[in-house]
C-alpha cells in the first residue's frame, strides 16, 4: 500500500466496495476473523491460562484486545497520523466498558475524502469483524455529517459525547470530540426538555430496578444509562460529574454503584451466551456466585442499593442542572432566586430546601427533622449540599428525642406520598439510619415473596404514606403513623419478625420518648400487625372463639383495634396490587365489627382541670397574657384570661397564628366569667413575641381592628404559593397545595351530661390558623363553647368541643354546625378524571 500526495491511502486490488451500513459479505480477511474470534472466545471461556476473569478483567481484557485489532488492522490499511482517516470508538468500547457480547460501536472518520477509497477501506475494515461473529453498529462519515447527526439526533449525541480515539489522525478524532462537546453546551438549553422527556419515556418504560424483580440494568431507573446521563450533563457544565453522594454514603458512592451493575450486567451477558439487559431470576443465584455475592436475594439487595444510590444522584444532578441551565433574552434581567423562610434554620432557595445562613447545624440536634419536615410540608427537596452538612455536623438526637423531634417525624410521615423521597434522600445519605439505627437491617432487603412490590424498607415508608390518608379514622393518629413505619422493623434478623419486631418497636418508642403507655401500644401494633388479616381469612368468624381470641390477645383495648384496623389496610396497599380488595376488606371490617361488641364503648373526652393560678387570675378579670418555657427546647406556654364573651377563642388563635406561633395543644375552659385558654406553641422562627405584643394585638383584635380571618387567608396563600414542581416530573402530584389534606376530615358526635350539650370531635388536618377558623365558625353556626381540648399530633389534629346548645339541641343544628367545621377544614384534593 502507498499513499498518494494528499495522504490518502492506495489500495491494491480489494474486495468490492460497499456503502457504509450494509450487511457482511465475503471478504478476504478469514484468517484475520478466525483468529479475533478465538481470542474473544479464549477470554470469555476461561482467560489466559484456563484463569477465569473477573468480570472488571473480562471488560479490561475485551477492550485491550478489540483496540489491537482495530490499530493493527488500521496499520495495516494506512490508517495512520495525517493520513486523513480516523477509527473512532463510541459505546462500550469508547467508554473503555465493553461487555462481552455488545455491539461494537465505531465511527470510521475521514477528511472529505475520495468516496471510492473511504468505501473500500470500510469494507476491509468492517469485514473481518462481521466474519468474527461481531455485533457491529458502524458508520463512515465527515466531520461536517457527524456533527450534523449529533445536533439532529440526541441519542447520537449522547453516544459521541463518549467517543475516544483509537487509531488513524488523531487531529481528526479531536475536532470531533471537542465539536460535538461545545455543540453540546452551547445547545444544552434548548435541548434539555427533550432529554429530561426521553429519560423519563425511558423509566416509564423499563421501571424501576431496585424495585423490580427482573430489572432492565440498562435503560432502568438507577442503571448505567442514567450513569451516562450524569455524565452528558457534567459535560454541558450544568454540574460535577457526581453529585449526590461520595464514597462514605451507606452505598458507597456512586462510582461504586455503577462498577456494581456494571459487573453484575457482565456476569449476565458470560451467563446467557449473548447480550441481554434484563436480569431473568433463572440466572440471579449464577451471577450472585460468580461475583461471590450469595444468593438472587443477595444480589437483589446489591442491586437495590446501588440502583437508588444512581437513581438519588441523577434526581440531584438533573435540579442541579435546571437550576444552572443558561438564561438568556429577557429571563437575564429576572432577579436571581429569593431566600424564603420556611423554619427555624430553614429556607427555601431555588426549589430546594437549604439550611439559613445563620444554622448551626452541631449546636441544633432538631435541625435534621426540622429540615425533613419543611421538605415534606412544601413538596420540595432538599438540597444534596444541606443533606451533606447535616450529615457532616450535625449531631446526635439526644434520648429521649425532644418533643419537637418527634413532632417533626410526625410531620414527614403525614405528608403522604411527598414524605417517599424526603425519607429516601435521607437514606441515602445516612442520616436517617441516624435516626432509626435498627433501619440498617431491613434497607435495601429485597421481599421473599412475589406479591410484595417493594424491598422491605420502601414498603415500610409506602405503609406510612397509606396510613396518612386513615389518620381521621383513629384517635391516635400520631401512633397509627409510626407503626406503618416500624411494623415490619423485625425482618432480615431471623426468627418470627413480628416478635422480633416488637422488642424493637418498644427500643424506638423509648428512644423517641412517647408515654410508657403509647410504648406498649406502639410495641402491640407491631406485634399483632398480622393478627386481624391472619385471623379474617383464615379462620372461621362465626365460631365466638375465633372473636374472642382477638379481644383477649388485644387486651380488650378498642384503640388498639382501630389502629390495628387502619393498619391493616394500609400494610395490604403497600404490598402490591391485588392485595386489599373487597372480600378481604368486608372480612376484617367484620371481624372488627365483632370484636367491638365485646369491647367497652369510647370514652368521652373531658377537658384538663385549671390550676389554682389560673383561678386566680381569672376572678381578678381583665385581660392577662402570660408567656413562659415549656419542658422542651423552642417551645412555649401562652395562657390568655380574659372576659369570656363570644368569639374570645377564635381571636386568641388567630393572634398566635399571625404571630406565626404553631399551637401544639390547647386546653380550653372558663372560670368566674372569665375565658381561660392554655396553648402549647412553638414558634415558626427565631424568639417568639413578648407577651405585651400578645396583649396588644389581642384587645386590638376585640376592638374589631384586626380582620383575622382575612389576614390568615393572606397567610394561607403565600404559604400555597411557595409549593414546587420537580422538573422531572412534570405531571405528578408531588406538590400538593397546603389546603388539600392527606385524609378526608371526620366530626364524631358524642352526648354530654349536660344537659342540652354535645361534644364534637373532630379529627383533621392541620393549616394555617385552623383553630382560629373552627371556633370562628362554630361560634357563627349559634353554638356556645363550653370548653375545648386541643391536640396537634404531627400533620393531624384531634380536638374536642363540649358545646351548649340549650334546647336547641337538634338534629338540625349538629348538622348545621358540623357543616361550618367541615368548610373550614382541608379537604381530600379532588380526584383526577382519566385522560
Amino acid at each position: 500500500m502507498h499513499s498518494d500526495p494528499k495522504g490518502s491511502p492506495n489500495f491494491g486490488p480489494g474486495p468490492s466496495a460497499q456503502s457504509a451500513g450494509s450487511g457482511p459479505i465475503s471478504s478476504g480477511g478469514s484468517d484475520e476473523a478466525a483468529d479475533l474470534a478465538r481470542a474473544r472466545k479464549a477470554l470469555l471461556t476461561g482467560g489466559t491460562k484456563n484463569r477465569r476473569l473477573d468480570a472488571p478483567a473480562l471488560r479490561h481484557a475485551l477492550v485491550d484486545l478489540h483496540e489491537f485489532w482495530l490499530t493493527t488492522k488500521g496499520v495495516e490499511l494506512g490508517i495512520k497520523p495525517d493520513c486523513g482517516f480516523a477509527i473512532v470508538a463510541v459505546g462500550g468500547l469508547g467508554r473503555r466498558e465493553l461487555l462481552p457480547y455488545s455491539d461494537l460501536d465505531l465511527i470510521l472518520l475521514h477528511d472529505d475524502m475520495d468516496p471510492a477509497v473511504v468505501a473500500q477501506v470500510a469494507d476491509r475494515l468492517w469485514y473481518p469483524l462481521w466474519d468474527a461473529h461481531i455485533k457491529l453498529d458502524h458508520s463512515v462519515r465527515t466531520l461536517p455529517q457527524a456533527l450534523q447527526v449529533a445536533a439532529a439526533d440526541i441519542t447520537a449525541a449522547l453516544g459521541m459525547l463518549e467517543a475516544r480515539h483509537i487509531a488513524g489522525d488523531v487531529e481528526l478524532t479531536n475536532l470531533l470530540i471537542s465539536g460535538v462537546r461545545r455543540q453540546w453546551r452551547v445547545d444544552i438549553r434548548s435541548r434539555f426538555d427533550e432529554l429530561i422527556t426521553q429519560t423519563r419515556t425511558r423509566w416509564e418504560r423499563s421501571g424501576e430496578i431496585a424495585h423490580r424483580a427482573e430489572p432492565d440494568l440498562k435503560s432502568g431507573r438507577g442503571g448505567l444509562r442514567d450513569v451516562q446521563l450524569l455524565n452528558a450533563l457534567s459535560i454541558a457544565q450544568l454540574t460535577d460529574g457526581m453529585p449526590g453522594l461520595g464514597p462514605n454514603s451507606p452505598g458507597g458512592g456512586l462510582a461504586l454503584a455503577h462498577r456494581r451493575i456494571l459487573d453484575v450486567r457482565t456476569e449476565l451477558h458470560r451467563v446467557a451466551g449473548r447480550a441481554r439487559d434484563q436480569l431473568q431470576a433463572q440466572d440471579a443465584d449464577e451471577i450472585g456466585a460468580a461475583l461471590r455475592i450469595g444468593d438472587r436475594f443477595d444480589l437483589a439487595r446489591l442491586l437495590s442499593e446501588s440502583a437508588r444510590t444512581i437513581s438519588y444522584s441523577v434526581d440531584v444532578g438533573i435540579r442541579t442542572a435546571s437550576n444552572s441551565l443558561p438564561r438568556r433574552g429577557l429571563s437575564r434581567l429576572r432577579r436571581p432566586p429569593v431566600r424564603r423562610p420556611l423554619d427555624e434554620g430553614v429556607v427555601e432557595h431555588a426549589g430546594e430546601v437549604v439550611l439559613a445562613r445563620d444554622a448551626r447545624p452541631k449546636k441544633d440536634p432538631g435541625l435534621i427533622m426540622r429540615v425533613a419536615a419543611a421538605a415534606a410540608v412544601n413538596g420540595m427537596p432538599i438540597s444534596a449540599s444541606t443533606l451533606g452538612r447535616l450529615a457532616d455536623n450535625a449531631p446526635e438526637l439526644r434520648e429521649p428525642w425532644p418533643k419537637n423531634a418527634v413532632n417533626d417525624l410526625l410531620v414527614v410521615l403525614g405528608s403522604g406520598s411527598r414524605a417517599v423521597p424526603v425519607i429516601e434522600a435521607m437514606d441515602r445519605t445516612g442520616l436517617w439510619g441516624r435516626l432509626l439505627p435498627e433501619w440498617g437491617a431491613i434497607r435495601d432487603l429485597p421481599p421473599r415473596d412475589a406479591v410484595h412490590t417493594w424491598t422491605v424498607d420502601r414498603h415500610l415508608v409506602e405503609t406510612a404514606a397509606y396510613a396518612s390518608g386513615f389518620t381521621t379514622r383513629v384517635a391516635r393518629p400520631d401512633l397509627l403513623m409510626l407503626g406503618a413505619l416500624i411494623h415490619d422493623i423485625g425482618k432480615g434478623r431471623g426468627g418470627d419478625h413480628s416478635v422480633v419486631g416488637a422488642e424493637l418497636a418498644t427500643q424506638i418508642g423509648n428512644r423517641l420518648g412517647l408515654w410508657p403507655s403509647d410504648v406498649a401500644v406502639l410495641t402491640a401494633m407491631v406485634r399483632y400487625h398480622l393478627l386481624l388479616p391472619e385471623t379474617a381469612t383464615r379462620r372461621d368468624l362465626d365460631d365466638p372463639a375465633t372473636v374472642q381470641r382477638v379481644v383477649d390477645a388485644l387486651g380488650g383495648d378498642g384503640i388498639l383495634l382501630e389502629l390495628l384496623h387502619a393498619l391493616a389496610e394500609a400494610d395490604s396497599l403497600a404490598t402490591g396490587p391485588g392485595v386489599w380488595g373487597d372480600w378481604k376488606s368486608s372480612l376484617i371490617g367484620e371481624l372488627v365489627r365483632r370484636c367491638r361488641l365485646l369491647m367497652a364503648g369510647e370514652e368521652l373526652p373531658i377537658p384538663d382541670p385549671l390550676e389554682p393560678a389560673q383561678l386566680a387570675v381569672a376572678e381578678d378579670g381583665g385581660v392577662h397574657v402570660a408567656l413562659g418555657p415549656a419542658d422542651s427546647a423552642h417551645t412555649y406556654v401562652v395562657t390568655v384570661v380574659a372576659p369570656d364573651t363570644p368569639g374570645m377563642l377564635s381571636r386568641a388563635a388567630g393572634v398566635l397564628a399571625l404571630q406565626s406561633l404553631r399551637v401544639h395543644s390547647a386546653s380550653l375552659g372558663s372560670h368566674a366569667g372569665s375565658a381561660v385558654n392554655t396553648f402549647v406553641v412553638t414558634p415558626r422562627f427565631g424568639a417568639p413575641p413578648q407577651a405585651v405584643l400578645l396583649r396588644q394585638e389581642l384587645i386590638r383584635a376585640s376592638a374589631g381592628e384586626l380582620d383575622l380571618l382575612e389576614l390568615l387567608d393572606a397567610k394561607d396563600e403565600e404559604a400555597r404559593s411557595g409549593q414546587w414542581e420537580d422538573p422531572i416530573a412534570a405531571g405528578n402530584d408531588s406538590a400538593v397545595p397546603v389546603q388539600y389534606a392527606q385524609a378526608p376530615p371526620r366530626v364524631i358526635w358524642f352526648d354530654s351530661p349536660g344537659e342540652g350539650q354535645a361534644i364534637l370531635e373532630l379529627r383533621t388536618e392541620d393549616r394555617v390558623g385552623l383553630l382560629c377558623r373552627l371556633a370562628a365558625a362554630l361560634e357563627h353556626s349559634g353554638a356556645d363553647i363550653r370548653w375545648a381540648k386541643v391536640a396537634t399530633l404531627g400533620s393531624s389534629v384531634v380536638d374536642a368541643f363540649c358545646l351548649d346548645f340549650g334546647e336547641a339541641d337538634t338534629r338540625a343544628a349538629r348538622e348545621r354546625v358540623e357543616a361550618a367545621v367541615l368548610a373550614v377544614v382541608p379537604v381530600p384534593p379532588p380526584e383526577k378524571k382519566p385522560d
